[in-house]
């Protein structure tokens, strides 16, 4: 291969990746909004979905809320049902958080489940090979963001300007 079509395969697959993680991103704001939460909150439900329990403490590290913010986050989702608090039994002093049924109904069943049996129909043509590629691609990726999510936790955060909000399309009744 030339190192002109290289770098031309080289940009289709940036332009792919920055479409996907649109796409992702897109999914995730109309799950969230389904589910009545925001953002943060879904990915609170993901983190327990996937591990089972958690402690606040480890989910405020993964979303990197501070201590009263995981509070609050807790307290939504508890009210919607999502999650149960209990004493854990090791250490009465901590709090362990788990997804509920319902939760589970919602957010896995409903929401995720259908996108992830399709999606493993999509790639059954792959080799072992060829999605091993995909995988370290996959990999490396996730390790660049998750070393630059750093830095930029780190920045100083924007100062938000004063008098009232720009005009929003959305809740005007305007554009659409």
């Amino acid at each position: 291969m030339s190192s002109e079509n290289l770098d031309a395969v080289r940009q289709e697959l940036g332009l792919e990746d920055q479409a996907y993680q649109a796409a992702v991103n897109d999914f995730d704001a109309a799950a969230a909004s389904t589910l009545g939460v925001n953002r943060t909150d879904l990915r609170c439900l993901e983190i327990l979905l996937q591990q089972q329990a958690a402690l606040p403490s480890q989910l405020g590290a993964r979303l990197g809320l501070t201590t009263g913010s995981v509070t609050a986050m807790l307290d939504r989702l508890e009210r919607l049902g999502f999650l149960t608090r209990a004493p854990d039994p090791r250490d009465r002093r901590k709090v362990i958080i788990r997804a509920t049924p319902q939760a589970t109904q919602k957010v896995w069943v409903e929401i995720y489940q259908p996108l992830v049996t399709e999606g493993f129909g999509d790639i059954a043509h792959y080799s072992a090979a060829e999605l091993a590629v995909v995988s370290d691609y996959l990999r490396r990726g996730r390790q660049l963001y998750e070393r630059h999510l750093a830095r930029v936790r780190g920045m100083p955060p924007a100062k938000r300007p004063s008098g009232p909000a720009p005009h929003d399309v959305s809740r005007s009744g305007h554009g659409s």
